[in-house]
């Protein structure tokens, strides 16, 4: 099998997984599944409250999932679900998910900015778009898969 992959490549990829890992690593401190805390994360970056089909977007879960998760989430008294139409679905966090947002994804959200702090805004501007630029040659390419 020829599954040729320069060291470049190679270390691309271990520096992403090494970052998934650590925010798999958070999500299970905190007690919550990774699409629980995606979930937790993209409602808190929207003011308490989005649509099911913005936190798919900004998550990159699929559909089902976040279905699932949510689902789950409401039982246990995080969120409340309004449906604005057959499949539009507006997910606000309840007093409980919104006590356990500020106290376990909020402080998340505050390490990172931290990060970005610590390494400087021009490391952080040129990391930003690095990753615009790979991500944008990446999709043009992916277009043309068969």
């Amino acid at each position: 099998m020829n599954c040729y992959q320069n060291n470049e490549l190679k270390e691309f990829n271990r520096i992403c997984k090494k970052i998934g890992d650590i925010y798999h690593r958070i999500a299970l401190s905190l007690g919550i599944s990774d699409s629980a805390f995606d979930i937790f994360y993209t409602i808190c970056e929207n003011d308490g409250t989005c649509r099911q089909k913005d936190i798919c977007t900004y998550s990159v879960l699929s559909r089902q999932t976040v279905n699932s998760s949510v689902h789950k989430l409401q039982k246990e008294g995080y969120l409340d679900i309004q449906n604005n139409g057959k499949r539009d679905k507006n997910i606000i966090l309840t007093e409980k998910g919104e006590k356990f947002v500020q106290e376990k994804i909020v402080p998340v959200i505050k390490m990172e900015n931290n990060v970005f702090y610590d390494m400087g805004f021009k490391e952080v501007e040129e990391m930003l778009r690095l990753h615009e630029k790979y991500a944008d040659i990446l999709n043009e390419k992916s277009l043309n898969l068969k």
